[in-house]
């Protein structure tokens, strides 16, 4: 019987307002409002100071790759794929710090957070294990110096050159202006062309008809031209002979030594002036001729 007193009580609609009119008036606005004031200025001022200590770094870092720039230390390309992978790392590193931060200003413990985290991480550490690849692949490509910014590179079908090396992906910029992203466990096989000097090879057609010394000879001159004028040539250029009968032509091929990523420019270059010798000496440069032939039907009605 007291017990449904006691209930009766407890229930009675006037005794539910009192209640909550006693909690209401027990309510501290002021103090609420103050503590999330007090962690709103918390989150502000380590937001700042990350900023600043992120920008700090970054300069830090790069005014150390300057200087070893400067004293011939380490190479440009080289330099710049440390200095970016540097400051992934320090930026890794000051969100980590925040994120830790953060937690301890909500009372959240980080060392908890982990344990209970514990198999959750075990559910995706299968999945985690092209990021361990990710990494293990980036760091190899690293110590061993396979590529740098600036590196004309081949990886797998694609070729371009290196923007940025980083622990988890490589990013390609191919010839077009294509921005590739690459994932370290993919690249399996690179093929640097940066590494020394390259060659410059082209391959001139003349006709039949013509003579094969005399032409050898007028596009040696030319080389030996353009050699005198292109800083890029380290070695040559020279008319190595007859390289193939095609259906028309006599194809002669040139190959010249130079500086690395100069190929190209020696290339045109040589074109270019072989070209201008070969006509110059009247020596013929076979091309598709076209014969339009126009019938009169009336004389042949006749």
């Amino acid at each position: 019987m007291e017990n449904d007193c006691g209930k009766t009580l407890l229930f009675h609609p006037e005794n539910r307002k009192d209640g909550f009119l006693f909690s209401f008036k027990n309510f501290d606005g002021e103090t609420l409002l103050f503590g999330a004031g007090v962690i709103a200025a918390q989150i502000i001022g380590i937001l700042i100071a990350f900023v600043l200590v992120k920008a700090i770094g970054k300069k830090l870092i790069n005014r150390f790759f300057d200087k070893l720039l400067i004293k011939g230390d380490v190479t440009k390309g080289r330099a710049l794929t440390l200095q970016s992978l540097s400051e992934n790392l320090f930026s890794y590193v000051l969100i980590f710090i925040l994120v830790t931060t953060l937690f301890n200003i909500f009372g959240l413990s980080v060392a908890s957070l982990i344990a209970g985290a514990g198999i959750v991480g075990l559910a995706i550490g299968f999945g985690a294990q092209g990021l361990v690849s990710d990494v293990v692949t980036g760091f190899f490509l690293l110590l061993e110096k396979q590529i740098d910014v600036n590196d004309y590179v081949t990886v797998g079908s694609m070729d371009g050159i290196v923007e940025a090396v980083g622990l988890r992906t490589t990013k390609i910029r191919s010839f077009d202006g294509t921005l590739n992203y690459i994932p370290n466990r993919d690249i399996t096989t690179v093929s640097n062309h940066s590494r020394g000097n390259m060659r410059a090879l082209v391959d001139i057609g003349i006709s039949y008809d013509e003579n094969i010394d005399e032409a050898m000879a007028v596009i040696q001159a030319a080389c030996a031209h353009v050699a005198a004028e292109d800083v890029g040539i380290v070695e040559g250029p020279d008319v190595i002979g007859v390289q193939a009968f095609g259906a028309s032509d006599v194809t002669l091929r040139i190959i010249a030594r130079a500086k690395n990523g100069e190929q190209w420019a020696v290339e045109r270059q040589l074109r270019k002036a072989i070209k201008e010798a070969l006509d110059a000496k009247g020596i013929e440069i076979p091309f598709p001729h076209q014969v339009n032939i126009h019938k009169n039907m009336e004389i042949l009605k006749s």
